[in-house]
């Protein structure tokens, strides 16, 4: 039997379950009654991990949530295909497939072998987690303007192996290695 949560204890980032769905809490806002007698509310903001879409809703402190049946597992990227994209357990060796939808736009940071973690949910896979940074190489830079070398005069575009396109200082060239941030796309610096 999973342990249950009471709502007052979900923080920010916690997993829990609420109508048979994973969920994950993006804010937590706890509301104190002034009157006596009063019920202290929980007012969640979550993102449905099997859809991910997100959602306020309020709760009575005392509500309980079960504890979701998620597994996260060490994964490397092997392709896509018409079926969806490929991913090796690194634990178990075998080929987990996950659907366009699952997967999202996370294809624009994703080269073969790129390590990641899956979500599992009652053993099968529900979505991926990318790590902070990826590396991936420029396919194409835009040419710098002249006098542009110098200490960081503005930006241009690139487009990387993956046709991820982000701006990057003048001074990165194509067939550099560059580091991307998953979580806002941007260029955080040479590989």
């Amino acid at each position: 039997m999973a342990s249950l949560i009471d709502a007052i204890a979900i923080k920010r980032k916690m997993l829990f379950e609420f109508e048979d769905t994973p969920f994950s809490c993006l804010e937590a806002d706890v509301t104190s009654p002034t009157a006596r007698g009063g019920q202290t509310l929980v007012r969640l903001k979550m993102r449905n991990l099997l859809t991910s879409a997100v959602f306020e809703k309020t709760f009575k402190a005392n509500d309980k949530f079960k504890e979701p049946d998620l597994v996260i597992v060490p994964v490397s990227y092997l392709y896509s295909d018409g079926e969806g994209s490929h991913f090796l357990d690194q634990e178990s060796y075998e080929t987990l497939t996950l659907t366009e939808e699952m997967v999202g736009n996370a294809l624009d940071l994703l080269i073969e072998g790129t390590l990641l973690q899956l979500h599992k949910y009652n053993g099968n896979p529900i979505g991926l987690q990318l790590p902070m940074f990826v590396e991936l190489d420029v396919a194409y830079a835009e040419p710098a303007s002249r006098g542009d070398s110098s200490s960081g005069g503005g930006t241009k575009m690139a487009r990387l192996e993956t046709g991820l396109e982000i701006r990057v200082p003048p001074f990165i060239k194509e067939g550099e290695k560059v580091k991307v941030a998953t979580e806002n796309r941007e260029f955080a610096g040479r590989a």
